[in-house]
């Protein structure tokens, strides 16, 4: 039975998305559609292209053959547009998972920077933080802090940057600055909730000041961030984000200062789609222009309120 390049195309779109809903919508199609579309392929192919995965579908082996044929299909028609007009390979939706930090002043601006030139690239961004993921359906990308243990996938490191200590000006007056690490633990810790902290590298204070007590903790670091300038404690934030506030005074930066890693992971076929390699180039590109800033070295340091 011959292949039909049509049911090819919507394998490719489950493959990207993971679900036949999202497929569905991206191709204009209805759910039944997409689920008979593949179980055609199947039919032609003799073999499952597709197997049930935690958070929606994975590929099989024969399936990720079909897609690279697929991909193959995509690129020629890709090529079919208006007289005179170039088709700009860097375009679609790249799905990719990230810290907050990370997201907001480096995964946002190099996009930004991109889709200036590329306006037919989409990119959805979650952001969480958490160990990358075993099986990852539906994603091109996952920054993580900490190098990942992974199948399957290849984990490239992107960079490092700098945690400190750091605490309002105002609290600073309230309550003295401290001069010593021994100081520092009789203050209350600003930082991630300790029981829903699932990144060993990440826990740091616990190591560093481990009789500081819980302040106030939240599993998003802008929280951490605003409840430092609010007065709420002495805050382990990173330096990108601590040192862009005048309020904030980074404390005992010799003594102090936490030097992690963001590593990227991507699935097998994600560096096959240029949009996809597209946007690895631009994180990359981003993290090197602000890699003093992400080691802490953005201002001039000050112990002082």
């Amino acid at each position: 039975m011959n292949t039909n390049p049509d049911d090819l195309l919507v394998l490719l779109a489950v493959s990207r998305s993971a679900k036949f809903t999202t497929a569905a919508q991206a191709l204009g199609l209805n759910h039944t559609t997409v689920s008979r579309r593949i179980a055609a392929l199947e039919k032609a192919l003799g073999g499952r292209v597709l197997a049930r995965a935690t958070g929606g579908w994975e590929l099989t082996e024969l399936g990720e053959q079909a897609v690279r044929v697929a991909e193959q299909v995509e690129e020629v028609l890709g090529t079919l547009g208006p007289a005179g007009k170039a088709h700009d390979p860097i375009a679609g939706v790249v799905r990719m998972t990230a810290t907050d930090g990370f997201s907001a002043y480096i995964a946002a601006p190099a996009v930004a920077r991109l889709r200036r030139e590329h306006p037919g690239l989409s990119v959805e961004v979650v952001t969480m933080t958490r160990r990358a993921l075993q099986q990852r359906s539906g994603l091109d990308i996952e920054v993580v802090v900490g190098e990942p243990q992974v199948h399957r996938a290849e984990a490239v490191r992107l960079g490092d940057y700098m945690l400190g200590m750091y605490a309002s000006r105002a609290y600073l007056a309230e309550h003295g600055t401290p001069a010593t690490v021994a100081e520092i633990n009789e203050h209350p810790l600003v930082y991630f909730v300790d029981s829903m902290l699932q990144v060993d590298d990440l826990d740091a204070p616990r190591r560093l000041v481990p009789a500081m007590r819980d302040g106030l903790t939240s599993t998003n670091v802008f929280v951490h961030v605003e409840a430092t300038r609010a007065g709420a404690g002495i805050g382990f934030l990173p330096c990108f984000m601590g040192d862009l506030h005048d309020d904030l005074v980074r404390l005992l930066p010799t003594e102090i200062a936490e030097l992690l890693p963001y590593w990227m992971v991507l699935r097998p076929d994600s560096l096959r789609r240029p949009a996809v390699a597209a946007v690895v180039g631009a994180l990359r590109e981003q993290m090197a222009a602000h890699h003093e800033a992400l080691m802490g070295r953005g201002k001039t340091s000050s112990s002082a309120p």
